[in-house]
């Protein structure tokens, strides 16, 4: 009975031996998240928007952001952000870039890189441009989008222009450029890619408010022009137009496919 004793006895200061009422004992948390998954990137004029879908686990304090110029190369770090939202306003037009984002918890554990091959491809845009017809005014008739402004339907940098008969105002192009109505859309940043086929076998499409039309340039560049209105005898538009040659990217560029990191890494 007394050796029975002597052993309650002494099991509490092996207990505290082993640190389990130790106040200073923790269980440090050395497990990264999951890399972030569903990123969307959008096209501005400068500027590129990516977002993403909230990472699962609940210990999650925030997310880095990573560049290159591949999807295959070293990313480098440009900014973090608490939410599943980040602007990079040093995207600059004609440029391609592909994203990655990584999360990290509060003991500062990274994730792997986001296995979303994602990219931006800024390009410049205008809003509310306005031509005529040619035939009431045609030194203000066409547009042209290498030099961003309203020139005559005659010049050779124009490309595209309006014309008025039947009635009607038609956007036209120039054999050597095609254009494509896409379509009613809320605004110039809808239709995400230029199509592939399916370009107007006249040259010309009859404006309609509220449709966007993509235009494929006599150099294979693309660009949209969205018609916004019509007042009196102009057209009214917004446009966006793609400096980097053959690239069909328009808007956004969503998982395109689910690639492994094995190539990838930070610097």
């Amino acid at each position: 009975m007394k050796i029975k004793i002597y052993i309650l006895l002494l099991a509490p200061f092996i207990l505290m031996s082993c640190g389990v009422n130790d106040p200073y004992h923790h269980n440090y948390d050395n497990q990264p998240p999951s890399p972030p998954t569903g990123l969307i990137v959008y096209n501005g004029d400068n500027t590129a928007e990516i977002t993403w879908n909230q990472n699962p686990e609940g210990d999650v304090e925030g997310y880095n952001i990573y560049y290159s110029d591949s999807y295959s190369g070293k990313y480098e770090y440009i900014g973090s952000s608490s939410n599943e939202y980040f602007l990079d306003r040093d995207a600059a037009n004609g440029n391609k870039y592909y994203y990655a984002v990584t999360a990290y918890d509060y003991n500062g554990n990274e994730s792997d890189l986001s296995y979303d091959a994602v990219y931006s491809a800024p390009r410049p845009e205008g809003f509310n441009e306005a031509i005529f017809d040619t035939l009431l005014s045609p030194n203000n008739s066409g547009f042209s989008f290498t030099n961003y402004n309203v020139v005559p339907y005659y010049d050779n940098s124009t490309d595209f222009f309006v014309d008025y008969y039947n009635g009607k105002y038609y956007l036209d192009v120039y054999d050597d450029t095609e254009i494509q109505d896409m379509g009613t859309t809320q605004n110039i940043y809808d239709i995400p890619f230029a199509p592939a086929s399916g370009w107007s076998p006249s040259g010309s499409e009859a404006v309609v408010i509220g449709h966007t039309y993509v235009i494929r340039t006599f150099d294979k560049h693309y660009a949209k022009v969205r018609v916004a209105g019509i007042s009196g005898n102009r057209v009214i538009f917004d446009w966006a137009f793609q400096l980097i040659k053959g690239e069909p990217m328009m808007k956004a560029n969503k998982n395109l496919a689910a690639r492994g990191p094995l190539t990838r890494s930070r610097r």
